[in-house]
């Protein structure tokens, strides 16, 4: 029976089989995509983006439902948030509740998800032999999902987790206040995460069953209609169309309309007010929102997008340049954010001590800029400058993660744009200067509201519902409001200059080539520099990544050494802002950072302007003059990264504490902060030409750049610079802690934070050399079989936490396998947990029949044989192999053929080597995180595990074999180093 078809846009008509509506004029696409791509709606309205990609060896399907937290009913705030959560855990057709991740892990995939105020988007990526297993799995969640009453308890204490994990990030903190802030009767006041309170104790108080309101909200908004769908593959057109059909066609169309709000959540009342909050880091900011209409239906003029050009420019004449000159203003970000119906501009400005105190006259500036836009025009020159960036960007746009790619289609398809222009809705399509400035006009004294962020600020006499932060709102003052009524313009304020950086030359010289190269070749190797070369023989686009070692002892020697250090990057990264922000907005871009082996320098983009990047970054090096004024407020920003890093989530604190204790070298953030205290200006000035004067210059030049070209660029570089060499000892890099045999030790800390609710554990067993390819191997593949089980276990069943993740730790002459939970749990509990765990997973290997242990060794297989997408990915994959010492270009190839050599008595006979506690050679290394808050969570209790009725018990003691660590410095005084970086191949 042929499908019937209601509502077809325009230039859709009926594929010849009748199974489905196509778009009939060709979807425009980057000159530099050869992918292939079809737009269908099927019967039940739902439209699906299918794309044919001969080359991925990563499938990939991504679905977004036109509904978020927007719609959440006012009694049960998060539930849009829960459905996505819960959503996953079985469908009819597949009712196991890890089926879905399961089948992904052991074919090479994985799988995530989020919900916004407007949208909930699903994505995943596998194997390309296995996505129609996938997307059969996948399409289940929309068409017949469960929502397991034995999963529902358990999925809002993840939700809860969730939202407990979030509590002490500012991020999360000042978008619920601003949420929180807005108009009380419209739906982006809500609380959109949920937790215990919203999910189960309200509706419990209320007399409703949780998963009746959770069936209904799905019920109502999961409408094929309001679905977009994307899936890439292998699989032809017609192939991947039939399958849509197939396995899509089945979603209810409820025929709804896509959920809308039309007025925004600043009125008049919440307009023309100033709040003062305070952060839980030592951050401050100045925020300005304005109350915007829905930008998508200017989809072809972006309006928005030319304000943002100008008011978040960073060049000559620039509001960021002015604030800075006056020592008030460190960076500043201005753009458009929204939904459907509804929208705001914002304006972000990160102050300066001074720039607090003056708040308001940064107020005053932001409006003379405005006023300064006003009174020039819309000009049409910077609409065409900005319209030709954007095409050259689409021109060579390149591949990206096929699930970030697919996930990001889905999201925009939600635009109301001519359906063939679904992948450049990028290009700007008409210059209308009535948009522009009917835009302009919406940055009004009247429709703002000013958010100044600092922990300075005191007598606060409100906090936020659901995350405690502390704030105080009021009117603006008279004196602000007066000042933008009369608003002037200042004469340091005008347009940018016309940007030289805009590439013309795009030849890559493009040639047939049997096979690209594996690896750079050296093409010059002297006492001062060696230099690794590559011509782009993959890509073919007009670009390139020169990356850049300068190597010096003098660069970590002591904590001064290394805070002189950063401080330098940092100023040589000040002083070239102004000059070189054209060439940012080009496509060029560049970083300047150190590492414990010296700086680091990256430069990367179009290489028609490259080496000119190059060279003026590298001069600016070379003879840096220091702004007195501008060093002092580096150093001060430098402190209060420092300081605010004792600030970070316990999961990060974790991974800090093991590198310091597994490093031979590393300074803390507590020694950086001594050093810091006391350094000048001019001790940098006297420090850098030192750092400079003897160096050893490791370099990488790959893209589209001739050899001839890229000797050129190296001999340029040692030219400014003209460093002396290196004495041979002087390359002697740092070394691994090694841990004893049958060792097992535990390092206990309190989280900083005396707020934060989270403890941490990361549990780290050390297994052997990182160049042992056995070892290296064995352990991979037990970290691909332990991902998922793992998951599962302690997070899905036992919910110890939202965060928990598993992996291996490589490190110069080390390298371990290592686990991680950030919860609320007591740490002892969890370090507890996770040895039962390993203990569990041994008996996993050995119940794996041969065929799925072969999977597993596939799957792993597949991911370590992923191609990088694009030049970048490629660049960084050669980097990181010079920049390690080894060398080793060669690694994936060696490792795959090992990999087919594992037999499952091989991997078990490992396993009981290096990975069982109850191993007499297993050495490991736990550091817990404990949390200062009283800990009143209980354990849920009850059947976790209904296969083997097992109960979980709260353990709070340590097993008697552990060690406990008491002074770190004195540990690791006491343990064996292994060796020092060697070549894997003589070089």
């Amino acid at each position: 029976m042929m499908a019937t078809f209601k509502n077809l846009p325009t230039n859709f008509t009926i594929s010849k089989d009748g199974g489905y509506a196509v778009l009939s004029v060709p979807i425009e696409k980057s000159d530099n995509d050869d992918r292939s791509y079809r737009l269908i709606r099927l019967s039940n309205e739902l439209e699906a983006l299918l794309i044919h990609d001969a080359k991925t060896d990563k499938s990939s399907a991504a679905l977004e439902v036109h509904v978020g937290s927007l719609s959440d009913p006012d009694n049960l705030q998060g539930l849009a948030h829960y459905c996505e959560h819960l959503l996953f855990l079985g469908t009819e057709k597949y009712p196991k509740e890890n089926e879905y991740k399961d089948y992904l892990s052991k074919h090479s995939g994985r799988s995530n998800a989020f919900t916004s105020a407007d949208c909930t988007n699903y994505y995943f990526e596998v194997g390309p032999e296995f996505l129609e297993g996938a997307l059969d799995r996948f399409s289940q969640f929309f068409v017949a999902p469960l929502f397991d009453p034995s999963c529902v308890d358990r999925e809002i204490h993840a939700v809860d987790s969730e939202y407990k994990k979030n509590l002490q990030l500012d991020g999360r903190r000042m978008h619920q206040l601003e949420r929180s802030l807005s108009n009380p009767n419209h739906p982006y006041s809500r609380f959109s995460t949920g937790n215990l309170e919203t999910l189960k104790e309200n509706p419990i108080k209320q007399g409703l069953n949780i998963r009746d309101e959770l069936l209904k909200f799905h019920d109502k908004y999961y409408s094929a209609n309001i679905m977009k769908l994307v899936v890439l593959g292998k699989e032809s057109l017609d192939q991947l169309s039939q399958w849509i059909i197939e396995k899509f066609s089945a979603v209810k169309n409820k025929s709804i309309p896509i959920p809308t709000y039309d007025d925004n959540p600043l009125t008049e009342n919440e307009l023309s007010n100033q709040v003062f909050i305070k952060p839980v880091k030592d951050i401050r900011t100045l925020n300005m929102r304005f109350s915007f209409p829905d930008q998508r239906p200017l989809f072809h003029a972006k309006p928005t997008y030319y304000l943002s050009h100008l008011i978040g420019h960073e060049g000559v004449g620039s509001l960021l340049t002015l604030l800075k000159k006056k020592g008030w203003a460190n960076y500043l970000r201005a753009g458009y954010n929204g939904y459907i119906g509804f929208g705001f501009y914002s304006i972000s400005i990160d102050l300066t001590e001074s720039g607090l105190v003056n708040y308001e006259d940064v107020v005053v500036h932001v409006f003379q800029y405005i006023e300064m836009l006003r009174q020039v025009g819309t000009q049409e020159w910077i609409y065409h400058e900005v319209k030709k960036i954007q095409e050259i960007s689409f021109r060579f746009q390149e591949k990206s993660i096929p699930s970030r790619y697919t996930s990001s289609l889905s999201h925009n398809m939600k635009f109301p744009c001519p359906r063939e222009w679904i992948l450049s809705i990028s290009l700007f399509r008409k210059f209308d200067p009535q948009l522009i400035s009917e835009s302009l006009d919406l940055l009004r004294h009247d429709n703002f509201v000013l958010r100044l962020v600092s922990q300075s600020f005191n007598e606060l006499d409100q906090r936020e519902k659901w995350y405690g932060t502390e704030y105080k709102a009021e009117p603006l003052s008279d004196k602000v409001i007066q000042a933008l009524k009369n608003i002037t313009t200042h004469s340091d304020l005008t347009l940018p200059i016309p940007n030289e950086f805009i590439p013309s030359n795009f030849e890559t010289n493009k040639s047939e080539i049997s096979m690209p190269a594996k690896r750079p070749d050296i093409i010059k190797n002297t006492q001062i520099s060696r230099l690794w070369y590559k011509k782009d023989d993959t890509f073919w686009v007009p670009k390139a990544n020169i990356c850049l070692m300068f190597k010096s002892p003098l660069a970590y020697t002591t904590p001064i050494h290394h805070v002189k250090t950063e401080l330098y990057t940092e100023l040589v990264k000040d002083a070239l802002n102004e000059c070189l922000y054209n060439a940012e907005i080009t496509g060029l871009g560049y970083d300047l950072y150190y590492q414990n082996q010296g700086l680091v320098l990256i430069v990367n983009g179009y290489n028609d302007k490259l080496s000119i990047l190059l060279e003026k970054v590298v001069i600016k090096m070379k003879n840096l003059k220091i702004d007195p004024e501008r060093f002092s407020l580096i150093k001060e920003r430098i402190q209060r990264k420092y300081k605010n890093s004792l600030l970070n989530p316990p999961n990060q604190q974790t991974t800090y504490y093991l590198d310091y204790l597994t490093n031979e070298k590393i300074w803390t953030n507590e020694e950086k902060l001594e050093a810091l205290e006391n350094i000048k200006y001019e001790d940098i000035e006297i420090f850098y030409p030192e750092l400079l004067s003897h160096l050893f210059i490791e370099s990488l030049i790959h893209g589209n750049i001739l050899k001839d070209d890229a000797i050129k660029i190296s001999q340029k570089v040692e030219e400014i610079l003209q460093p002396k060499a290196l004495i041979t000892s002087q390359l002697i890099g740092l070394r691994s802690v090694l841990i004893p045999k049958g060792k097992k030790f535990i390092y206990q800390r309190n989280v900083f934070d005396s707020n934060n609710i989270n403890s941490a554990i990361e549990y780290y067993i050390q297994i052997g050399d990182l160049m042992n390819k056995e070892l290296r191997t064995k352990s991979s593949l037990t970290a691909q079989i332990a991902n998922e089980p793992f998951f599962s276990q302690l997070r899905t069943k036992e919910q110890l936490g939202y965060l928990v993740n598993s992996g291996i730790k490589s490190q110069v002459g080390s390298l371990g396998f290592k686990l991680k939970i950030q919860s609320e749990r007591n740490t002892i509990h969890l370090e507890n947990r996770i040895e039962d765990f390993l203990n569990k997973l041994q008996t996993i290997i050995e119940n794996m029949s041969e065929q799925e242990y072969q999977k597993q060794i596939q799957s792993l297989i597949v991911k370590k044989l992923e191609k990088p997408k694009n030049l970048t990915q490629e660049s960084f994959r050669y980097w990181g192999d010079i920049i390690s010492g080894y060398y080793d270009f060669e690694q994936v190839d060696t490792d795959v053929e090992e990999l087919r050599k594992i037999t499952k008595q091989d991997l078990l006979k490992f396993y009981k080597t290096f990975i069982n506690p109850n191993s007499p050679v297993y050495k490991k290394l736990s550091v817990h995180l404990r949390s200062q808050k009283s800990n009143k969570t209980k354990l849920n209790g009850g059947v976790v595990n209904e296969e083997e009725n097992e109960v979980i018990i709260e353990e709070l003691e340590l097993k008697d074999y552990n060690e406990i660590i008491n002074d770190m410095v004195l540990w690791k005084s006491h343990m064996i180093l292994g060796p020092s970086v060697t070549p894997f191949s003589n070089i």
